[in-house]
């Protein structure tokens, strides 16, 4: 009886990598074809609470003419961090972790939320997200360099 070697595993994701990639997959279910933004919440024992993105609101289906003009719809539209924010309460999360850097609002909502980390991939250059941020001690953390895993359209998959 032989023994085969296991190949070394490939290193763990940290849990804002993990947290990340969430937010990334979320951001795919966005109706928006200008900005796609992909949310998750992380709980203090490293459990996802939630995922969202932005969109419309739920049960709401705007017409197609309804997307071809960015600066009319954009009142309209729901942030990510605002739809993950209804998925749990004041103090239940450590971490969340954003596509983009939230806008102002946002950043000011995840103060009141008691979130501790927020993490994101794009930067947003109109936020005052670094002020509020500062101003509450919130570590807000750029995070671009993380294992996106995208399965092949060209894979078979067999019985």
């Amino acid at each position: 009886m032989s023994i085969e070697a296991h190949p070394t595993p490939a290193a763990r994701l940290t849990i804002p990598e993990y947290a990340m990639a969430l937010a990334h997959v979320a951001s795919l279910r966005s109706e928006d074809p200008f900005r796609k933004v992909g949310a998750v919440a992380i709980d203090f024992d490293n459990r996802v609470i939630g995922t969202a993105y932005n969109g419309l609101a739920p049960g709401y289906n705007a017409d197609p003419d309804f997307w071809a003009d960015r600066d009319a719809r954009r009142k309209y539209m729901l942030h990510a961090e605002v739809n993950l924010c209804s998925l749990f309460t004041r103090g239940n999360v450590r971490l969340v972790a954003c596509t983009t850097k939230p806008c102002t609002s946002c950043m000011q909502m995840l103060c009141a939320y008691g979130v501790k980390e927020v993490y994101f991939r794009d930067d947003y250059p109109e936020s005052e997200a670094d002020a509020i941020a500062g101003r509450y001690g919130i570590p807000l953390i750029q995070l671009s360099d993380y294992p996106q895993i995208i399965a092949s359209a060209d894979k078979t998959v067999l019985p």
